[in-house]
């Protein structure tokens, strides 16, 4: 026979008001009387649920369970993190009066740290592309074709302030046009900016206001080289005509070097415009004539354009003189300086390379050095032979990169793939070696072999900078958080239990009985010895306190 919920209640007021009336007749009785009462009362209590109630338990413990699954799996797929620990570390925790063990101890600690933080910036950096597509003629025409957007608004809010910076003074409101191109580079819509270097054009003729339709109106890439050889003329004129005074003040010296990053801009893109119309020879020699005449200008990063087109061409032993020059322990690498070593290492072997006849054989000096160049490359960026070997399909890549992460590894793959492919054997031998590297470097985060750790900020800028259709490259490959995999088990463990106590509830109720009872039995045992050793009296002062 059930009892109710009221009358478990009113059993329950009951045995409080009998304690209440024996409180002054016999403390000793009152103390044995509470045990017993609270026990039977939740022994009675037990008693009284029905197989239904352990159902209802299990399946609304099993839904809540599966529902923060949900919302787990979705945090660490789109922010790479648990939110219960985020949660945690960063809130709890305080609260809590946890000390955060990483905190320096001495002066020379927090200088360790500072330093640390320093070069965690450093290589977080976002870089220019050196290879960026045109948004009019590339970029828009794979919108056209498949209705997504390759770039993203961080990527080209970085671009605005490339732009901003590059081909903006602070004398820009003396000349009518050069005002007009300046508030165009701070719009958002694309239209809005195509019609601003209009009107710039209509005024007088204006060199930016052409590379802004040369970048985005232009439709073709022979549209744009039209456009950026009409930027040019201009573009000289300004730069000889600031050159001349750029000894006369603050603000010509400002308009002088505005004059040349134009000047540099508008050569450069002209020369890309050859690479892709195939006049590569055409487009190898603006770019050395290029670097010749402005050597200091390395935020371009011109010689990457430059090593592309030379491996077009096969000029290998050209190739290998650019590396000399720019593959220097004082100089910032990038995924086209090491890997481009080491394709010209693999390039010595590659043709004869067998694995089983290495296997046997060992390696000779010259396929050892291959093998090294191509641990350093993959050291430098592990993203980059997942989409040589194709194993990983690529996208168009942004108009930003950050170095060692994923957007560079697309960035290098989308223009030189073809040139690995040309190298008999080359890909063979990456296939065969690059995952030796990570025995080398099992703790990436920590320390490196060749190169500073890992950044552990990649993940994170990649998402900005790469479209949401892309998946994002994660090196090293997080585990799954300790509460999804708790989640995980807590869900499938109690809705197994609700269908079993569903199927079976006579059995699942005996079972939970005997459960409940066993998992008091302790506590019933502690307290039978606590009544046996304490004496009488001392419950009696006990209960007078």
């Amino acid at each position: 026979m059930y009892m109710s919920v009221g009358s478990w209640f009113a059993l329950r007021l009951g045995v409080d008001l009998m304690c209440l009336f024996l409180s002054a007749a016999d403390p000793v009785l009152l103390s044995e009387l509470v045990c017993s009462g609270v026990f039977s009362a939740v022994s009675m209590f037990l008693n009284t649920l029905t197989p239904k109630f352990y159902v209802a338990l299990t399946g609304t413990s099993s839904l809540i369970s599966g529902l923060i699954l949900i919302f787990e799996w979705w945090y660490f797929r789109k922010y790479g993190t648990s939110f219960i620990e985020q949660v945690s570390v960063s809130h709890l925790r305080p609260l809590l009066g946890g000390v955060d063990n990483s905190a320096p101890n001495s002066p020379s600690s927090s200088n360790g740290d500072a330093d640390s933080s320093r070069q965690s910036v450093s290589e977080c950096k976002v870089w220019r592309n050196p290879l960026n597509l045109f948004r009019g003629a590339e970029y828009n025409r794979y919108t056209w074709v498949t209705g997504r957007e390759p770039l993203t608004y961080y990527d080209m809010n970085l671009s605005a302030q490339d732009h901003q910076t590059f081909f903006t003074c602070d004398s820009d409101h003396l000349r009518p046009a050069d005002a007009i191109m300046q508030k165009a580079w701070r719009e958002r819509n694309p239209q809005a900016r195509i019609t601003a270097a209009h009107e710039a054009l209509d005024l007088e003729d204006c060199a930016t206001a052409y590379i802004l339709l040369a970048e985005e109106e232009a439709t073709t890439i022979v549209e744009a080289e039209k456009l950026f050889k009409q930027a040019l003329k201009i573009g000289e004129s300004c730069y000889r005509r600031s050159q001349q005074l750029q000894h006369h003040g603050a603000q010509y010296e400002a308009q002088h070097r505005r004059d040349t990053n134009v000047l540099v801009y508008i050569k450069r893109r002209l020369a890309m415009c050859s690479r892709k119309l195939g006049r590569t020879r055409e487009a190898v020699k603006m770019m050395r004539d290029l670097m010749k005449e402005f050597p200091l200008l390395s935020m371009f990063n011109i010689h990457e354009n430059l090593l592309e087109s030379l491996l077009e061409l096969q000029n290998y032993a050209d190739v290998q003189a650019v590396l000399a020059k720019y593959d220097d322990i004082s100089l910032p690498k990038s995924a086209t300086i090491c890997y481009t070593a080491a394709l010209l290492k693999a390039r010595a072997v590659s043709d004869k390379f067998s694995p089983e006849a290495a296997s046997r054989r060992g390696l000779s000096t010259a396929e050892m050095n291959a093998v090294e160049a191509i641990h350093r490359a993959v050291e430098f960026n592990p993203h980059v032979p997942k989409y040589l070997l194709e194993m990983k399909s690529l996208i168009l890549p942004p108009e930003h990169i950050l170095k060692r992460g994923d957007s560079e590894a697309i960035a290098y793959t989308f223009f030189h793939l073809q040139h690995w492919k040309r190298v008999e054997g080359a890909l063979n031998l990456l296939h065969c070696t690059w995952e030796g590297t990570f025995r080398m470097i099992p703790y990436p985060l920590e320390k490196g072999h060749l190169f500073y750790p890992y950044p552990v900020c990649t993940e994170t800028a990649d998402r900005e900078l790469l479209p949401m259709f892309h998946e994002v490259s994660v090196y090293p490959k997080k585990e799954l958080p300790f509460f999804i995999l708790f989640t995980a088990g807590l869900c499938s463990f109690t809705a197994m239990l609700a269908l079993l106590t569903h199927q079976f509830p006579e059995l699942m109720g005996v079972f939970a009985k005997a459960f409940l009872s066993t998992l008091f039995a302790p506590l019933n045992f502690i307290m039978e010895k606590v009544e046996s050793i304490l004496p009488s009296s001392l419950w009696h002062q006990l209960t007078r306190i």
